[in-house]
């Protein structure tokens, strides 16, 4: 993609369909006028005296519990620098969204015009009664320092700067658990930290506050190591100055233990890392270019244990690892401030958690066999769903137990319950896709990339490097179409089954259909003309290995598309019928509701193996499937020969697959309301647990609910996934939108992926 055409995608991603990220949702009621009586006035008038009687009621009956305020005045927007306030609105913007997507905190942004500090104080002491937390944000140094001082100590609530103090709990984190693998003592090891910004001072005070001596430590800025001897030097500079007659960063790095980096591109050469001590760690954490390029530094010393800033390395310090949790753990106390004790909590669960089991949900999005701690593992991932259980809870006891908690948490266990069932539907699933498939992209045919829409989901997976798109279709519309998106052709295989230029392997494809559909009445003719319509065609490309995978669907009737699938390619070994499931991203998290697209009204063993097939997908994406068999009665209360079916079908599945969480049949509230279930029926293997899949019991019950869902919430939806084919074929709904393609090509490419592996380890059986 161009420069110019990504700043337009850019622009138009933070335009449409309504300016901005973020927007406030009511929480309650306001359907009838009863309810807006309650909603203002005159209802509103009680909680607004309760709260005049006692002004902690405030977290009882508003939103302040959950409401952080991200406030920046622009004078240090990531790289942009100065800006200013409205220029920075963007970026405040992106910060709430993770805030809300993490740690599920409510967010407004302010964006606050003066530099002067006295006017910037005072105007967030003036707004601090509405939050129940401040994080401050791109503020430049030292003014930065100050601003944050005074607020921690004029305000009661918990203020961070997370520019200095997110950075500084994660690399502090990296670090303890760095030294332990190259078994070195924090208190012993020599630190050169380069960069002497709000993020740097802050790091090397965590450092410290861990054991690390100051006379161990050499700071360098812009002019050099940072001396006592230097003139004017800033409070936070002269804090960190060494009696080192030492003038450079070459010099600096001779015999170093620890290199952290939070500068510019490029200033560390091999040379400097040879000069290094045994086992050297060095965290270079300039972004998006660090101080020494990855690859580089691993070739130069095999001892390295490093970390940098970039998601596609080891070790990723990752702000996002901290600022959620810890406001999570914060507000869930009502914390009065963020003091060490809390942050150096944070670090500690930070550290511990790196060195537990990972779960497969997290192996599955990085493409590990098993993560495991060490030199490649020693932070824990952004995508590890355990952070918002760990974190949190952490926080929350250091702050009761350093005194500045005004709220208790008794029950540690449900507390922690509470935490998981936040994390709802933000699209981290989605995340992981888009993370696996990276790791080994595969070539996906677009059987219909003469369509717009299709055209720019293939870009899409282009460009992302989910996939390898081949571009199936009349040549000349989709070169017009790519000119248009700006979509560059050189790499891209384009083919026309009906031209001239790729009649050798139409002419291969009718031959190989032809051999296999004789007896089924098919002549070479036929072959040969059936191969010219490009879902014959892509299906042909797929069986033969050409491609790995294939996309179809947005232009035609889902019956039309699916007919050449099964006549080219068919179910896989054992499966009698093939069936699909949609994962919908829901409030409660995903949810998978099988099947959605094939069988119209399927016999109690195909329900079986639905559940069957289903249950093995889910376990691909990472998840532990909790299976409804969903009926209109509940558990044997009615003898229609319906539910007979569903009941029959939880029999079979409970004798051939007893390690299954599968149970029914069970009407769709009980299966989804975990207290319901568990009251009227506790024999169930369902109760007590949290359901993640749907298995319905007609094409009709399960295509309308899974639409009815899409439409009536604007739940997000991918699929339908296919079950049960022998190769990686994805039929997309009439009419999918450009993310939905884009998603159903990523689960293309993780089944290729999947069946490709699944045939290693076939063959490598049959070789042993």
């Amino acid at each position: 993609m161009s420069k110019q055409s990504k700043r337009r995608e850019a622009l138009l991603y933070h335009a449409k369909p309504r300016p901005g990220k973020i927007q406030v949702v009511p929480t309650k009621k306001y359907a009838t006028q009863r309810d807006l009586a309650l909603a203002y006035s005159p209802g509103v008038a009680e909680p607004c005296l309760e709260i005049e009687k006692d002004v902690n009621n405030v977290y009882k009956y508003t939103n302040k519990g959950n409401l952080v305020a991200v406030i920046s005045n622009g004078t240090a927007v990531l790289g942009l620098g100065n800006i200013g306030p409205e220029a920075s609105k963007p970026v405040m913007e992106g910060k709430g969204l993770l805030f809300k997507i993490f740690a599920d905190i409510d967010v407004f942004d302010i964006e606050v015009n003066t530099e002067n500090i006295d006017a910037f104080v005072e105007t967030v002491k003036n707004i601090a009664p509405t939050f129940g937390g401040i994080n401050l944000e791109d503020i430049k140094a030292p003014e930065a320092f100050e601003i944050e001082r005074r607020l921690k100590e004029e305000l009661d609530i918990p203020v961070m700067h997370d520019d200095q103090h997110g950075t500084a709990i994660i690399s502090a984190a990296a670090l303890l658990n760095a030294l332990e693998i190259a078994n070195k003592k924090i208190d012993k090891v020599k630190i050169v930290i380069s960069g002497a910004g709000a993020a740097a001072v802050s790091c090397t005070r965590l450092y410290k506050a861990f054991g690390a001596k100051a006379e161990h430590i050499v700071m360098l800025d812009s002019s050099g190591v940072i001396r006592k001897d230097r003139e004017e030097l800033s409070d936070e500079k002269a804090e960190f100055a060494t009696s080192r007659k030492i003038d450079t960063l070459e010099e600096a790095m001779v015999g170093a233990d620890v290199f952290v980096g939070l500068s510019i591109a490029g200033i560390v050469s091999p040379e400097m890392l040879k000069s290094m001590a045994k086992n050297p760690i060095v965290f270079a954490m300039a972004n998006p270019d660090p101080e020494i390029d990855y690859n580089t530094a691993i070739g130069t010393r095999d001892d390295i244990i490093m970390a940098t800033g970039r998601s596609d390395h080891p070790n990723q310090v990752n702000n996002v690892l901290g600022f959620p949790f810890i406001f999570r753990g914060a507000l869930d106390v009502r914390a009065t401030k963020i003091n060490e004790e809390m942050k150096m909590a944070a670090v500690k669960a930070l550290a511990a958690l790196a060195k537990e089991p990972v779960p497969e949900q997290v192996n599955i999005a990085y493409g590990e066999t098993r993560l495991t701690f060490g030199k490649d593992y020693i932070i824990p991932k952004p995508f590890d769903p355990r952070l918002i259980a760990t974190v949190p809870p952490a926080v929350a006891k250091a702050a009761i137990e350093s005194g500045v908690a005004t709220s208790e948490i008794t029950d540690w266990g449900a507390y922690e319950d509470d935490l998981m069932e936040r994390m709802g539907s933000d699209n981290k699933i989605i995340r992981l896709l888009y993370n696996r498939a990276r790791l080994n992209p595969k070539r996906v045919v677009f059987a219909e990339a003469d369509h717009l829409d299709v055209l720019k989901a293939a870009q899409i997976v282009f460009e992302e490097g989910l996939g390898i798109p081949v571009l199936l279709g009349r040549k000349e519309i989709i070169q017009e179409l790519m000119a248009e998106l700006e979509f560059e052709e050189e790499g891209i295989e384009i083919i026309d089954p009906k031209s001239d230029e790729h009649q050798d392997e139409l002419n291969r494809y009718a031959e190989k259909y032809w051999i296999a559909r004789r007896r089924n009445g098919v002549t070479m003719y036929s072959a040969k003309r059936l191969m010219r319509e490009r879902n014959y065609f892509a299906s042909m490309m797929v069986n033969e290995g050409d491609v790995d995978a294939m996309i179809s669907g947005y232009s035609r009737a889902y019956p039309v598309v699916i007919r050449p699938v099964l006549e080219t390619i068919g179910p896989y070994e054992g499966v009698a019928k093939v069936a699909t499931t949609n994962l919908m991203l829901t409030k409660r998290g995903p949810m998978f509701l099988s099947d959605t697209a094939i069988n119209i009204d399927p016999t109690a063993k195909e329900l079986a193996k639905i559940a069957q097939m289903t249950n093995y997908t889910m376990k691909l994406f990472g998840l532990t499937p909790v299976i409804a068999m969903i009926s209109h009665a509940n558990f044997g209360s009615s003898k229609d020969p319906h539910a007979q079916k569903v009941r029959d079908a939880v029999a079979l599945l409970h004798k051939s697959n007893p390690d299954m969480i599968v149970d029914g049949e069970v009407q769709t509230d009980f299966a989804l309301n975990q207290e319901m279930h568990r009251s009227k029926f506790p024999f169930s293997k369902l109760a007590g647990r949290k359901v993640n899949a749907l298995i319905f019991p007609n094409l009709d019950s399960a295509n309308s609910n899974y639409k009815l869902l899409k439409e009536l919430n604007s739940i997000e939806s991918i699929g339908p996934i296919m079950l049960g084919m022998r190769k990686p074929v994805h039929i997309l709904q009439l009419g999918a939108s450009v993310e939905e393609i884009v998603n159903m090509a990523a689960v293309a490419v993780i089944d290729a992926q999947q069946k490709e592996q699944q045939k290693k380890d076939k063959q490598a059986k049959k070789g042993s």
